[in-house]
């Protein structure tokens, strides 16, 4: 797969909540003609009140507004602000099959991951950042850290193309008639920074964003730094980055340090035996929940987005990423990046881990082995994650 970078953008480079939702309120306040929403989480908190008001405000000053979220994900938290958001005559559609509960078909786990926002078809927002509060995690722990970007430029077009896209789809698979505005996309040159969209689907895209990946770690010389919320990777994926470290590449993962899904996060640590023997460095993000799904590289090409590294990501989910290559927004998101890691993150030693007692390495292996199992229930598994010869004769 061949990126399709378009020229001319200005991109500004959102962190957490505290950045990104002024910003998407002062967007939808300014808002004259149409809203796009896509969220897989759309809470009922604080945060999601005022955005519910603005989208509410912007009606009624005439302008159409469509929202987007997954059924799964939103579920619970999103029916009053659906009841005040219908009652305003915005259009409102939930994303997800309709499938039992207890049944493991894949396509029961199809979800709509990503997080993408378009306001007049003149500015638009991609990244990781649900509509929640940042302070919305277990325990109170501080805000979430993750990242969003805004886009002015001629990248709108794709973000545009693919918002209308899913609406429509979704709307006919709901039996939904919709209106549609349609305003004249403002593509026009807004800076000089290099962007492409790219998206993972079911369809035509299915493997869009992990090539990226892959195609970028193939080609890095110095530095490779992977901050990702959920590191659950397949045996490409893993390859690739022992494969970069040992030419000499410098490759550094920020990963979820706290317990948020005991399952993948002590299956996860499977995988770091062998990164560490090829001298990958891992750090765990402790200080707070880590959500971002980013990564820079050789200081020049880097992507913010909604994909984590994981089978519901990279298999299943729709998710969007917007990859750049431009060397100001990569060392503006790297140097954020190493201020996280020296200030809430501690090293994942080589000899120390190898030298883990016995019980721990017990419960990595079974949560490993459990969660290989339920993949190959949703009818994945070795092909994607290999042996576990592949992964050493000891994950740890």
């Amino acid at each position: 797969m061949t990126l399709e970078f378009l020229e001319g953008n200005k991109l500004k480079l959102l962190m957490n909540g505290s950045e990104y939702f002024p910003a998407l309120l002062a967007a939808f306040d300014a808002a004259q003609t149409e809203i796009y929403l896509e969220t897989y989480i759309f809470a009922d908190d604080e945060t999601g009140r005022q955005i519910a008001a603005s989208l509410v405000r912007a009606a009624k000053r005439g302008v159409s507004v469509h929202v987007l979220v997954d059924g799964f994900g939103s579920k619970g938290m999103f029916e009053q602000t659906r009841i005040l958001l219908s009652g305003a005559n915005i259009e409102v559609l939930i994303f997800g099959p309709k499938t039992s509960p207890l049944t493991l078909r894949r396509n029961r786990l199809r979800r709509l991951h990503r997080k993408l926002v378009v306001v007049d078809a003149n500015v638009a927002f991609v990244g990781g950042i649900n509509i929640i509060d940042d302070m919305h995690t277990p325990r109170h722990t501080p805000p979430r850290y993750d990242y969003a970007v805004r886009i002015e430029g001629p990248l709108l077009k794709s973000v545009v193309e693919q918002s209308e896209r899913l609406w429509h789809r979704v709307a006919w698979a709901s039996l939904r008639q919709t209106v549609q505005r349609r305003p004249p996309v403002s593509a026009s040159a807004r800076g000089d920074q290099r962007a492409a969209l790219v998206v993972r689907d079911n369809l035509s895209h299915r493997s869009d964003i992990e090539d990226a990946y892959l195609a970028a770690f193939a080609e890095a010389r110095e530095e490779i730094i992977v901050a990702n919320a959920y590191f659950f990777p397949g045996a490409r994926f893993r390859h690739a980055l022992r494969a970069a470290a040992r030419r000499g590449v410098r490759v550094v993962l920020l990963l979820q340090g706290r317990v948020e899904y005991a399952l993948l996060h002590y299956a996860s640590r499977a995988l770091y035996g062998p990164l560490l023997d090829a001298g990958v460095e891992i750090y765990e993000y402790h200080k707070s929940f880590l959500h971002a799904k980013v990564a820079v590289i050789d200081q020049r090409w880097s992507t913010v987005g909604s994909s984590n590294i994981d089978p519901f990501s990279l298999m299943l989910a729709r998710e969007a990423n917007i990859v750049v290559d431009d060397a100001a927004f990569s060392r503006e998101l790297g140097r954020s990046l190493y201020e996280h890691m020296r200030e809430g993150a501690m090293v994942v030693a080589k000899n120390a881990w190898h030298g883990q007692p016995l019980w721990r390495r017990a419960l990595i292996w079974s949560a490993y082995g459990c969660a290989r199992l339920l993949m190959g229930l949703v009818g994945y598994g070795g092909k994607h994650y290999g042996s576990s010869e592949q992964l050493g004769r000891s994950p740890l």
